[in-house]
This record gives C-alpha cells, structure tokens and sequence, in this order.
C-alpha cells in the first residue's frame, strides 16, 4: 500500500516531458488536441516589420530604441484556443513588455476587449512577472477597468520555449501555462466579459510608464535590443463567420462540465505558490467596478 502511494505521488509531481520539473500533473493538455499553424497561415506582421525575423518555425521580435513589433491574426474568432511557445531574453529587461492576446481595440477604439498575456520585464536576479488581464468593453482612452492577475513562474522563462495559451469560450476563459490552468475568469454577466469577436496579437513594445516595479524602472536601451521569440502556434476555435454550430475546443476532458479535479489542483497549486498580485484583493481599488469579484 505504501508503496502505491508512492508511485502515484511520483506520478503527479513528476510529470511526462514538457511539464516543468516539479509541476504538478494538469491530466489533461488542451495544447495536444490542437495542431501547430505556421505563422504565415494564421499572421500577418501589423508594425515593426523591420524588427521581424523568420527562421524556419522560429519568429523572432525585437525592441530598440527606433521602435518594437507586432503581429496579428488574419481572422477574428469569437471563442477558441490560442497559444503559442515563447522564449524571453535574460538580463536587463525592465520596461519591456512582451505579449500574447486577443483583442478588438481597431474595430472598437477606445470600448474595446481584450484578453492579455503579457510578460513583464525585470532586472537581473529578479524574475519576470506574467500579467493576465481582461478587459471587456472599455479600457484605454475610456475608462480603465483591468482584471489583473500576476504570477511569477516555476521555471526560467528565458531558459527555453514554454507554452502559454489562453481558452476563450462563451462562458469562461482559462489562461494556461505549459497546460496547467493558472487562471479562470467565468462569465457572469455580460458587462463584464468579453462577447464580441477578437483578433490573436502577439507583440514587444516599451511599457516603461507601468511595467516594472510599476513604473519606476524603465527601460535602459543601452541594453538594446530586446529579444523575444516565439513558435509552435496553435490557434483553434470559432471565427467570426463560423456557424451557430462551431464549438470551440474544451479546456477539460469532459465538455461543458468545468475543469477536472486533477486541473482544480493544478490551478489551486500555481495560485499558492506563484500569484503575487490579484485585483480582487486590492484595497487601492474600487470594487464597485468589478462586481464579479
């Protein structure tokens, strides 16, 4: 019996390869149900074209001085799966903001959604901060209302590629971390989820007035450029002009019952060791704003 229990303990913090050492099992990994896209398929370069490299599956962005880069969907979805694998650059990177998130803010400026991953740039000996944001109908030259939730990470994100996705269907969004949910937010009503269809950006820009430490440190282009790469794409869902009928893919193995128990513990594992900041418990914050808190 003892020994039972042992291997199954193993098997749970030991998971296959591709999942961090000592990362608990998620179960279940949205990411192999969706096959790689090659960026020319799914992207098109929006800014910084000048800053955009290809080579083989690998694109590569950079900031300096002059400007960063961007790219975006050539399709709108309305719900669906987006991820990407991504490798950080190491050092001095305060200010820099590097990205993966779906968005509306051409076809609705200044009363857009949005849903971010976005990793925030640090100084040596500090890690980075990943950022999960919602925005849903208005933010930026409206009214700023942002759901953030950051996390640092259980392994070095410059180290190698990770996989970072998020799951976007009509009644919640799950963000995902080499396939281990590390936040849910549920619709509860529609004024505070995003419902109307979104583009998949990826980008690297200057974020110097509220990246790092909040904005005390920005960013120091003596350290230029700044480098992010980016592969192994997989987007999969519902665009704009699907049917009735399109399903977007699940986030757990059993369809429209919720994450399984094995990805509750993953997720409740990720926020007990690694969230370090949660709008929700903000003091500095009206909540009167954010009723699905």
């Amino acid at each position: 019996m003892a020994l039972s229990l042992i291997f199954l303990a193993l098997l749970v913090l030991c998971p296959s390869s591709g999942h961090s050492q000592g990362s608990p099992s998620p179960g279940y990994y949205p990411s192999s149900r969706v096959a790689t896209s090659s960026f020319d398929r799914e992207f098109r370069t929006l800014w910084g074209s000048q800053h955009q490299r290809r080579e083989q599956d690998v694109i590569t962005l950079w900031l300096d001085k002059s400007t960063g880069s961007g790219f975006k969907s050539l399709r709108p979805y309305r719900s669906g799966y987006f991820g990407a694998s991504i490798k950080l650059q190491p050092g001095f990177t305060a200010g820099v903001d590097t990205s993966l998130y779906l968005s509306n803010n051409q076809e609705h400026p200044g009363d857009h959604d949005e849903v971010d991953i976005e990793f925030l740039g640090t100084t040596p000996g500090k890690p980075y901060s990943l950022q999960t944001n919602v925005f849903a109908r208005g933010s930026g030259d409206r009214n700023v209302i942002g759901r953030e939730m950051k996390f640092t990470l259980w392994f070095d994100p410059t180290q190698d590629f990770h996989h970072y996705a998020i799951l976007w269907n009509p009644n919640e969004i799950v963000f995902f971390v080499d396939d281990i949910p590390i936040r849910t937010y549920n619709r509860k009503n529609e004024a505070t989820f995003p419902t109307r269809p979104m583009w998949v950006y990826g980008s690297i820009w200057d974020a110097s007035d509220w990246a790092t430490e909040n904005g005390r440190i920005k960013a120091d282009y003596r350290y230029q450029p700044f480098v992010a790469k980016y592969k192994n794409f997989k987007l999969a869902g519902c665009t704009a002009d699907s049917s009735s009928s399109c399903r977007p893919p699940s986030p757990a193995p059993v369809l429209n019952q919720g994450l399984s128990r094995q990805q509750m513990a993953a997720l409740a594992w990720a926020q007990r060791n690694f969230l370090v900041y949660n709008y929700c418990h903000d003091p500095k914050r009206d909540h009167t704003q954010t009723p699905e808190c």
